[in-house]
């Protein structure tokens, strides 16, 4: 019993540890193998030189098959653009077709022979004696920018450098409008004299300039009434004592909500003025800016007129730049003002000589381009006209001015003098203490 306990407890140990060796043998084997097939992997690989000829080798058919297949796509590409070039060329018939086109809108644009006189007779014989600005400002920086020896045959400017003035701060924002010229420590600008010397344009020391004289687009026939103007409120005059005009001007002082140099009239008081008595057909042009655009709008429906177009003056400085820094807007500084052009009846007038946009320097505070006249006069020529809320450098020919800042009253018309003395025959009380009576100068 005890040979056999003992036999039975031994061999299923030894069968054990049989088998753990076993494993281990078949694992060692395994190891064995595989380093054995890495090293003959090693050393079996063709060396860089081989593989990279190889490579060439096999590249070289597919380079050539490239080439072959990008020469065929080049030429299939240059047959396609020679049939699209045939079939976009012109036939015979289309090309004599397109030369009748060219040659009826050639003939379209040239003007009539009517429109070239009515050209001639508004263009100016010498020029206008107007002169071109240089856009350099300076003599010296007109001949660095040109790199010449000479500056061009345009006017240019001088800087005004005072005792106060700091070159290194720059140009003053408003040039020849500044407030404070005297004290203000930015460059300022003058027009140099030697070029108006040799331009021949001095008369009376100042630059003659046709927008701005007098006569400035004015038919030959046409008589020209010396300029009248009266000095009176808009708000209490009786109108109907200066008859019919054709054209109707007007820069009201509206309350657009700023502290402005000048009195103001009321929206209510600009709805009430009897513009509509002055005129049975014929234009108004109305001065516009800010809020005042809109209730420009209501005035002119109110008095009857039908708004038909818009005059834009493009501010421009001194040195002939736009304005950037202006002194008006609420939100953003105003470089532009608007003029509303409004009609009433079927007056005629000369359509498409002048264009809707004005581009001209700011002078003293709320003082329009003088080119509105030659714009007006052109539309208009010869007609009896208006001016309302006009001041001293608003007087023209052929031309009544009213406004509290005028001097006098000043009248050449026989008839409108007549009906004066009609209305008021113990002369006009602009003020309780200011009484007008008409004079003719």
């Amino acid at each position: 019993m005890e040979g056999l306990e003992g036999t039975g407890t031994e061999l299923p140990f030894t069968g054990k540890s049989q088998s753990l060796r076993d494993k281990m043998k078949r694992r060692r084997e395994a190891i064995q193998n595989l380093e054995a097939s890495v090293v003959q992997a090693s050393n079996s690989s063709p060396p860089e030189e081989e593989v990279k000829s190889a490579s060439k080798e096999i590249k070289k058919p597919k380079l050539e098959e490239t080439e072959k297949s990008a020469k065929k796509d080049r030429s299939s590409k240059e047959h396609v653009d020679e049939l699209s070039a045939l079939l976009s060329m012109q036939s015979a018939k289309e090309r004599e077709e397109r030369s009748q086109q060219e040659e009826i809108l050639t003939l379209l644009r040239k003007p009539s022979a009517k429109e070239l006189s009515l050209m001639n007779t508004f263009k100016s014989q010498d020029g206008g004696g107007v002169k071109e600005f240089c856009s350099y400002s300076t003599k010296k920086e007109c001949m660095k920018v040109h790199r010449a020896k000479e500056p061009c045959s345009k006017l240019h400017f001088v800087k005004i450098l005072q005792p106060h003035t700091d070159p290194g701060l720059g140009d003053c924002s408003f040039l020849n409008t500044c407030f404070h010229m005297d004290t203000c420590k930015y460059i300022h600008y003058k027009v140099d004299k030697s070029d108006i010397q040799k331009s021949g344009e001095v008369k009376k020391g100042g630059v003659i300039s046709a927008a701005r004289s007098a006569g400035g687009g004015v038919l030959e026939s046409t008589k020209l009434v010396p300029a009248q103007w009266i000095q009176c409120d808009l708000r209490n005059f009786k109108f109907e004592v200066l008859g019919k005009f054709s054209v109707i001007m007007a820069d009201p002082p509206w309350d657009i909500h700023m502290e402005l140099p000048y009195g103001t009239m009321s929206d209510d008081e600009m709805r009430q003025l009897p513009v509509p008595g002055l005129q049975d057909e014929g234009l108004i042009f109305l001065w516009v800016t800010g809020r005042a655009m809109e209730l420009g709008r209501e005035c002119l429906k109110l008095w009857g007129y039908e708004r038909v177009d818009e005059i834009i003056w493009v501010k421009t400085n001194q040195l002939q730049r736009i304005i950037r820094t202006g002194r008006t807007g609420h939100w953003l500084n105003h470089g532009k003002e608007h003029c509303l052009v409004g009609a009433k009846g079927n007056l005629p007038i000369n359509r498409g000589l002048d264009c809707d946009v004005i581009v001209a320097e700011v002078r003293a505070t709320s003082h329009k381009p003088d080119e509105i006249y030659g714009i007006i006069e052109r539309l208009s020529p010869g007609t009896r006209k208006i001016e309302l809320f006009g001041r001293p450098h608003n007087v023209q020919p052929n031309w009544v001015t009213l406004g509290n800042q005028l001097d006098e009253v000043v009248i050449h018309d026989q008839e409108t003098l007549d009906r004066w003395m009609k209305v008021y025959p113990k002369g006009y009380y602009m003020t309780e203490q200011l009484v007008l009576h008409p004079r003719q100068a």
